[in-house]
């Protein structure tokens, strides 16, 4: 239109008069005509993407000019950055990688299945027993070990022993309580039948304690090797201990927690209520077995 004649004038009416007349911006017409004499090619905003083969080229020229060996991913993707070469971290480590460029390392062993099926509850009292230790301190003996026995049906606690030295011979003491609680006597074969689960600690693998609980008929039953659960009741009774007692309170001296533990003992298997057991205490649990067993026998 600016270059329009006009018929009077016989000349061409120019920019300035018609944007003026249209009521636009000068500016906006001058960026117009500059996109038509030089037109932009769409690409997109950012550094240029390097493709696959230049990234392994600018990798493999910054792990040679490297005065280390062995640096990882994450040092070289910095190195490209200073170099002016960006580049997202993940992709350096998918690139290294499928290049064999990656510094060689310990690769940990692959993970069996877990051979634990999930199902540790024994459906009658006195089938299966969990025992297991833990540590605690006192004021005047520093770091006490605290050894229990659990029946994995009612749950209840059937021997609880603390010690300041922890050797196989206290760890059988709690085994030894329950076998005189449980069947009256320690004798040989008297608690044939039980198999007592525990883990693959040294005080429980020792000869000694593998003979004595052979001696008293039980059948040893050690938890699958990184599989706790396995001893997953006796697990659950110590942080019912720990948080109910032994986090809670300062004990003297080993008497002190000893006497403390004892009466922690009865008092857990005659008022704590467990879901698994239908909300009944331990103690009512073992009653209403014997009262089954007792009307099927």
């Amino acid at each position: 239109m600016s270059r329009t004649l006009s018929p009077s004038s016989k000349r061409s009416y120019g920019v300035a008069r018609v944007i003026a007349v249209w009521e636009l911006a000068r500016s906006s017409f001058y960026a117009a005509r500059c996109r038509q004499q030089h037109p932009r090619i769409a690409a997109k905003r950012g550094p240029k993407r390097l493709s696959d083969e230049e990234l392994v080229r600018e990798i493999r020229q910054v792990l040679d000019q490297s005065v280390f060996h062995g640096e990882g991913y994450r040092k070289v993707w910095a190195r490209l950055r200073h170099k002016g070469v960006r580049v997202w971290k993940d992709r350096v480590l998918r690139v290294m990688r499928e290049n064999e460029l990656l510094s060689p390392s310990r690769q940990p062993d692959a993970r069996p299945s877990n051979p634990h099926e999930g199902h540790i509850v024994a459906e009658t009292p006195n089938q299966l027993w969990g025992t297991d230790g833990t540590t605690t301190f006192t004021e005047e003996d520093g770091q006490v070990t605290i050894f229990a026995t659990i029946d994995h049906c009612t749950a209840d606690c059937i021997g609880i022993h603390a010690i300041k030295r922890a050797h196989r011979f206290e760890a059988l003491e709690p085994i030894r309580q329950a076998v005189r609680e449980q069947f009256g006597s320690f004798s040989a074969a008297v608690a044939a039948g039980v198999r007592l689960r525990h883990d693959h600690g040294s005080v429980y693998m020792s000869d000694d304690f593998q003979a004595e609980i052979a001696f008293l008929g039980m059948e040893s039953s050690p938890a699958f090797v990184r599989q706790p659960e396995g001893n997953g009741c006796i697990e659950r009774f110590f942080r019912t201990l720990k948080e109910q007692l032994l986090w809670i309170r300062r004990f003297r001296n080993l008497d002190e927690l000893r006497e403390a533990i004892t009466e922690f003992r009865q008092r857990y298997n005659e008022h704590w209520i467990l879901e698994r057991l239908q909300y009944r205490t331990p103690a009512q649990a073992r009653r209403d077995f014997s009262l089954v067993l007792g009307q099927a026998a």
